[in-house]
């Protein structure tokens, strides 16, 4: 669900005495997203708005949510939109977040 190794190079990408800021800002950005979603579906933007979620969850090692993202931004494209399940895009993030949050600590 988390690539591990992702998290490390980046980390080393950025040092570590930034690491935590850029996390930060992942979250922040990431949830203003996620909200966004779960309060009001806008089928028009959903390509846009998986494609940023995709980027930025790869960035930070989110595989599994990246891959669903990737599926829903691909479906949006193709005029498929409403097919996204967007529940589950957000159900993903929860879960990958709560383990990243969790596991992080004892990764470094």
């Amino acid at each position: 669900m988390i690539d591990w190794p992702r998290v490390t190079e980046l980390r080393a990408e950025v040092g570590a005495e930034d690491f935590g800021e850029v996390v930060d800002l992942f979250m922040e950005e990431v949830e203003e997203v996620i909200g966004k979603l779960s309060k009001n579906i806008d089928r028009t933007q959903l390509e846009q708005d998986l494609h940023f979620l995709k980027g930025s969850a790869l960035s930070l090692g989110f595989q599994a949510f990246s891959s669903l993202c990737q599926d829903g931004e691909t479906r949006s494209a193709h005029g498929q939109a409403e097919t996204v399940d967007v529940a589950a895009i957000i159900a993903e993030y929860q879960t990958s977040k709560t383990m990243f949050i969790d596991e992080l600590p004892t990764r470094f």
